[in-house]
């Protein structure tokens, strides 16, 4: 199994909270504020491929013709500044998508034909979904660049963890190091639900797991 492979597995078995607490354990900016999926229980793990727009000028506008170039597992990732007013996804980009095995797309804006993404099960994360198109009203500044998604930098081939409650970025540089710390998050407290279910309080449970000092970034710990 390839480094590549063991971050995918590793990533695809952790949540988002698990990998949230952890790099909040590591001092590491990770969620996209406002960023959700179009419907709850989609889900996406993947490495980025980034792509940044900005408003038209006096030579037009384009939206590009990128979606032909991407592989299996890839997540499309779309800077339109949060941009609410026009799309820059819709039903063909879904379809050609889907047919490619591209594992999900990121917007920090909206998308459109939220129906074709349902029907095919395609995970979007977006600001949310409106009709009126961009073509004509943005234009493509720069691929495979660092972007910003609800607040969060992302670098072509970070990887992106996306679940029906949000979606994170870890750092392609820290991935091992972010997966360790979010293991012990998620062993913690799995052993804290045994605890609870053989009749421990919950209390004494967080006491027992250190469940209060999870999140706490390494080096501000305190006893007790």
């Amino acid at each position: 199994m390839t480094e590549q492979q063991a971050n995918l597995a590793a990533l695809e078995a952790l949540s988002c909270t698990d990998l949230s607490d952890a790099m909040d354990r590591l001092g590491i900016p990770s969620q996209c504020s406002g960023i959700m999926p179009m419907a709850h229980g989609h889900r996406l793990v993947g490495q980025a491929w980034t792509l940044r727009y900005g408003p038209i000028g006096q030579d037009g506008g384009t939206v590009g013709d990128y979606i032909d170039d991407l592989g299996p597992r890839q997540i499309v990732v779309l800077d339109n500044q949060g941009r609410t007013d026009v799309t820059v996804w819709g039903d063909l980009l879904t379809y050609t998508a889907h047919l490619r095995n591209v594992g999900g797309t990121v917007i920090d804006g909206v998308c459109r034909d939220v129906d074709r993404a349902l029907e095919l099960d395609y995970p979007i994360f977006s600001r949310g979904n409106w009709m009126r198109t961009g073509k004509d009203r943005v234009r493509v500044e720069a691929i495979q660049v660092p972007v910003s998604i609800g607040g969060i930098r992302v670098e072509p081939g970070d990887w992106l963890r996306g679940d029906s409650d949000g979606l994170v970025v870890v750092p392609a540089g820290r991935a091992r190091e972010v997966i360790e710390v979010a293991r012990e998050v998620a062993t913690a407290e799995e052993h804290i639900r045994k605890a609870i279910a053989d009749g421990r309080s919950l209390r004494q449970a967080r006491d027992d797991w250190g469940y209060h000092t999870l999140q706490t970034r390494i080096g501000q710990e305190v006893d007790g």
